[in-house]
């Protein structure tokens, strides 16, 4: 994305009540995005990779800790359109998780001993 359309979809994702900014390009890479940033704290970065298709990265504190796939004909979005995915995106939604397995079930633990109370123990002392 360059530097014009990614002001211009920040501007009218603000005029939405979006909290996003410009996300400027890093070393090697000359591409702009988008950050959006998300009220718990994480940050959605949005096509900043140089590939095609639209994307976000969600961060916090700097670690990856989620992702909105590439949308399927994204390439070719318009603004009107870039905005609509990146205002609608469901950014809780848990992404790459596997699937669980079918395990047998863990042998119960048994349950520990109640310790005794005061008058076992005194009865104990004076017993021996």
């Amino acid at each position: 994305m360059d530097e014009n359309r990614a002001r211009r979809v920040v501007e009218t994702l603000r005029a939405r009540n979006v909290f996003a900014h410009v996300k400027l390009p890093h070393a090697g890479i000359t591409q702009y995005g988008i950050r959006v940033v998300l009220p718990d704290g994480r940050e959605a970065i949005w096509d900043n990779d140089g590939t095609a298709g639209l994307e976000a990265q969600i961060m916090r504190n700097g670690v990856l800790v989620g992702f909105v796939p590439s949308i399927p004909g994204s390439e070719n979005f318009t603004d009107e359109q870039l905005i609509d995915a990146v205002a609608a995106a469901d950014y809780d939604q848990p992404i790459g998780r596997s699937r669980p397995t079918r395990t047998a079930r863990p042998e119960p633990v048994p349950a520990a001993p109640r310790p005794a109370g005061l008058a076992e123990r005194l009865r104990r002392t004076f017993r021996d």
